[in-house]
């Protein structure tokens, strides 16, 4: 593999200025995240019990920092995204409650407004005015 075909485990940056082999101590150009990861290697599978495929490998505690994994190979950085469809589901979600949708932190607009959509969403319809 090669690194200009590699991109950070967590900022999606370029990896091409980077030599292989990575070093354990290697660093993100980007955001100094650390590169000798599980998050990088080709055996990672956040499905999978210990969260690698390779049968023998010791069990990795922290799978954000530089191991020493014996097993470790360059080719399984992703980053880690919201897929489209649960994005939509999370800006209709905060919609609703009358927050901004796509909100870093989806505090509400306004209090009495977020209120206000919560009451019309559970009013009783059965009642006559």
């Amino acid at each position: 593999m090669d690194s200009a075909d590699l991109n950070c485990w967590k900022c999606g940056g370029s990896l091409a200025a980077i030599e292989l082999p990575l070093r354990r101590a290697e660093l993100c150009p980007h955001c100094t995240a650390d590169l000798h990861v599980c998050h990088m290697c080709r055996h990672f599978d956040r499905n999978s019990r210990r969260g690698c495929r390779e049968p023998v490998a010791d069990e990795v505690r922290d799978r954000e920092r530089a191991n020493f994994c014996g097993w470790f190979q360059i080719g399984g950085s992703t980053v880690s995204t919201p897929s489209s469809e649960a994005a939509a589901a999370k800006n209709e979600l905060e919609s609703l409650f009358g927050l901004d949708p796509g909100s870093a932190i989806g505090s509400p607009t306004d209090a009495d407004s977020a209120r206000a959509a919560f009451d019309a969403l559970f009013e009783d319809k059965s009642k006559d005015p």
